[in-house]
């Protein structure tokens, strides 16, 4: 199994696709300059607090301000709240909490009147990007994530993946980390860890603490609105999180990036680094290795699976739907049955790339094709959570099927949903629905031919049209080809073009060169037509 990042960069931003065995499981675009990405920590004034949400409204220069619920305080908020006016204070420089004293963890059941109130500065983290309508959220419960492990500032304890499930492995790392750790810093451990060496995590640690200590550093004259500790850009932040001894190939199509991402790969990753290759071809990349098809293809309202059956997507405030429909499928199976396990089957895999691929969050339910077996409804469950578990990094949970043929999933939702138009506009109606009558193709052909050889005497003209004109054009006693030899004394060469529209063509000189000729293009129908 081969599995390749593939980055583009563009004038808009990068793309990033993420290829397993050349199947796009993945696929990212980040504007440039993009604000308010999860991870960034920002000074946050104050702005409402609605008791009857137990929220605040802060304002960090979006557009709308940020929502901050009390449970999204952090236990450790006091001390939070303390350290900040510290440090605004310059009684404490450079961020390190060795010496620093922990306040109480509050009440989780208080007010959020009790702790916040207009006008009042606080550092607050992105959770979730801007939706929508909907502004930010936020949290005061601060972390900065690394390769292998995630800082959590003001914590004391050392937390373990649940996805490690050996417990030799986890009694190590607790006990290295919990050797190496700072005073007053808690950690959590991440899968990747699983058998790294101690030195590995002491210098992920350390970046993670310098990263801190500099935010700090920034919070003592940040103003209102800025930005502390900025979160990675969004390749690097892909790199961090999905590096593994599985990936083969990175392939990047820009020299700056490529640089970026190689020291960034020596720095997390140094055994990987050669992995990291820079594209040169002369094709797009995504042309190149097929990604711009896929995402046609992939992105729809209809997905076709290779089995025959296809699934409808479609989208609303409250809720994404999945339709599994059988297709041409049913004329090959022996029985319904048969034909639903097996459309089912194929269509719980694709489900679980697509909610990865579109990154789909809030409730999405799946209307399978109807079965009788209790077992096939089992295994259908666990196919599509298994997929889910072993590759989604999102959290989720997986509802079985119910008598109805439902499948009922949640997933996390932390940034706007991936939405790529898969439709084109028409090049012949450009997008209005009407075309030029068709019957008058014929006199508008005439006249241009009339122009070109008695106005602009040319020789050797050529016509490329689309086959069915050139048929109409050809066919007959007396063709309209002979009738314009009679009445020019020269011949017009007729030449099939499938590129071309029904009622689209185009002359060519000697030269092979197209000559402008002005067509008429089809105008939006007035009232009353």
């Amino acid at each position: 199994m081969s599995n390749e990042l593939i980055i583009s960069v563009t004038e808009e931003g990068s793309r990033i696709a993420l290829l397993k065995d050349k199947a796009l499981v993945e696929f990212h675009q980040e504007a440039e300059g993009s604000k308010f990405v999860v991870g960034d920590i920002y000074l946050g004034t104050v702005k409402k607090v609605v008791q009857g949400l137990n929220a605040a409204f802060i304002d960090i220069g979006y557009e709308k301000d940020a929502f901050l619920h009390y449970l999204d305080l952090g236990p450790q908020f006091s001390s939070l709240q303390k350290f900040t006016k510290l440090v605004r204070a310059k009684k404490i420089t450079g961020g390190k909490l060795d010496r620093f004293q922990l306040e109480k963890d509050i009440d989780k059941h208080g007010k959020i009147g009790q702790q916040l109130t207009r006008g009042y500065l606080l550092p607050v983290q992105v959770v979730k990007e801007p939706i929508s309508t909907k502004g930010p959220r936020l949290s005061c419960d601060l972390s900065i994530p690394g390769r292998y492990l995630v800082l959590v500032p003001f914590a004391t304890s050392v937390n373990v993946s649940k996805k490690i499930t050996s417990s030799d492995e986890r009694k190590r790392l607790l006990r290295l980390i919990q050797s190496i750790k700072p005073e007053n810093f808690g950690v959590i451990i991440r899968t990747v860890a699983e058998g790294k060496e101690v030195a590995d995590l002491d210098k992920d640690l350390r970046n993670l603490v310098k990263t801190w200590e500099e935010g700090m550093t920034r919070l003592v004259n940040a103003n209102p609105r800025e930005k502390v500790i900025g979160e990675l850009n969004k390749t690097s932040s892909i790199l961090r999180d999905v590096l593994n001894e599985s990936y083969d190939n990175i392939h990047v199509d820009d020299k700056k990036i490529f640089d970026e991402v190689r020291n960034y790969i020596q720095n997390i990753a140094p055994e990987k680094e050669k992995i990291v290759k820079l594209y040169t071809g002369k094709a797009k990349i995504f042309e190149h290795y097929g990604i711009e098809k896929q995402i046609k293809s992939v992105f729809g309202q209809t997905v076709s699976l290779k089995g025959g059956g296809y699934l409808i997507i479609e989208h609303t405030e409250a809720l994404h739907v999945v339709d599994v429909n059988s297709g041409n499928k049913s004329n090959r199976e022996e029985n319904q049955e048969t034909t639903a396990m097996s459309v089912n089957i194929e269509a719980a895999k694709e489900v679980a790339r697509q909610l990865r691929l579109r990154d789909m969050g809030g409730i999405i339910v799946v209307d399978f094709i109807d079965m009788r077996s209790a077992e096939n409804k089992k295994v259908i469950f666990k196919t599509i959570k298994d997929e889910m578990d072993a590759n989604d990094r999102a959290r989720h949970t997986v509802l079985p099927l119910s008598k109805f043929g439902l499948m009922q999933i949640t997933r996390e939702r932390v940034r706007p949903q991936m939405n790529i138009s898969t439709k084109e506009v028409c090049p012949t109606c450009n997008g209005t629905g009407k075309i030029t009558a068709s019957i008058l193709v014929s006199d508008q052909v005439e006249k241009h031919i009339d122009h070109l050889l008695i106005k602009q005497n040319e020789k050797d003209l050529v016509l490329a049209i689309h086959p069915f004109l050139h048929a109409y054009f050809t066919t007959g006693f007396i063709s309209h080809r002979l009738r314009w030899y009679f009445k020019y004394k020269r011949w017009v060469t007729m030449v099939k073009d499938t590129s071309l529209a029904i009622t689209e063509f185009k002359f060519l000189n000697r030269d092979g060169e197209e000559i402008e000729v002005a067509q008429e293009k089809s105008a939006p129908a007035l009232a009353g037509d």
